[in-house]
């Protein structure tokens, strides 16, 4: 049973406890020459840097990144941020520990939100795009890794489920687009969002920890995605063309700018929707992360480094003693609020 999870974690406190090592090094340093020990340890809810300064050499023999250990260190502030000195790193048996401890994973039901994601699909009127989104969702060898993938390594929703949950949240994003700029295509929306991050199925490994595959690391889920959708669009006798090249812009341009690793800008109504709703929801997740992470407690977070800033916790800005707003308005509205916001967007096609 896992004594400490990183969440909860306090400047000063001894800690005896199992993580699992996300990243181990030696470095060294260039100005005296002395050598230590780093490592990120990580359990499900956040990640913690780590140095052990003396007698390491061998202890560091006995494990490797992705293997689970148990600890004892302090936890201190360095520059703002929390990490731990440690004292003792011993490796763990497998007997001794759920993986799912070290595994941060999505509040839904990943069943639920596929059958979300099954209804849009069912939904959508054109034939082609109906055909090409099933042959996706109905497969064999994607439903699984579609199921647990994560959306990323670190930016947003980078946990397992956090794909189908960005998927399904996106879903419900591009109904209400569309509710409100009828001249869209209410389909090739849908398609760009059912398919835009399919190939971060195959860019990450997500068994132990996330890391990158070696085919991610040599072509990325942007030209992963589009290959397999080339594949499947050329399975379908008959697919147009044109709707073929439009489907793969969504893939290739949705990251908005060469700056940002596109192939190509977003040219189209559809495109241009999907990259301001992608991007919005990612940062909207990565919000999330940061004012439910660490230190919770206080009034502004941690500097997240996806969004280079630390972020005011409304709630507790507005709830304080001289904000002159009733204690229940502050206190009951903004959770009642929260729960709203938490959960995935409304199911059904982007119509």
């Amino acid at each position: 049973m896992k004594s400490h999870y990183v969440s909860d974690l306090q400047d000063g406190q001894a800690v005896t406890a199992l993580f699992l090592v996300a990243v181990k090094e030696i470095r060294t340093s260039q100005r005296t020459g002395k050598s230590w020990l780093e490592l990120a340890l990580r359990d499900r809810t956040g990640s913690i840097p780590a140095k052990m300064w003396d007698n390491f050499e061998a202890l560091a023999k006995t494990f490797e990144a992705d293997d689970v250990v148990q600890i004892r260190g302090r936890v201190k502030l360095y520059n703002g941020q929390k990490e731990m000195t440690l004292e003792q790193i011993v490796p763990a048996a497998a007997r001794d520990y759920e993986l799912a401890d070290f595994l941060a994973h999505t509040k839904h039901d990943v069943d639920k939100l596929f059958g979300e994601l099954s209804a849009a699909v069912a939904a959508v009127r054109d034939p082609w795009i109906k055909r090409l989104l099933e042959s996706v969702v109905n497969d064999p060898a994607i439903v699984p890794k579609l199921k647990r993938a994560p959306a990323a390594m670190s930016m947003h929703h980078a946990f397992v489920g956090g794909l189908i949950e960005h998927t399904v949240s996106l879903i419900g994003l591009g109904r209400a687009v569309v509710a409100h700029y009828p001249e869209l295509d209410a389909d090739v929306l849908l398609a760009g969002i059912v398919l835009h991050d399919i190939g971060k199925i195959d860019e990450l490994s997500y068994e132990r920890a996330t890391n990158y595959t070696t085919a991610g690391r040599l072509l990325g889920h942007i030209t992963i995605g589009t290959l397999l959708v080339r594949e499947k669009i050329k399975a379908i006798p008959g697919f147009p063309e044109p709707l073929a090249i439009l489907i793969e812009h969504l893939i290739l341009s949705h990251h908005g700018s060469y700056e940002f690793g596109s192939p190509s800008l977003p040219q189209t109504r559809e495109a241009i929707a999907l990259h301001f709703l992608d991007d919005m929801d990612s940062k909207m997740a990565a919000v999330r992360a940061t004012l439910e992470g660490a230190s919770s407690g206080e009034e502004w977070t941690e500097r997240n480094p996806a969004l280079h800033r630390a972020l005011l916790r409304t709630d507790k800005f507005l709830g304080g003693e001289d904000s002159g707003r009733p204690a229940e308005t502050v206190a009951g509205n903004s959770s009642q609020q929260r729960t709203a916001r938490s959960g995935p967007r409304n199911s059904g096609g982007a119509q």
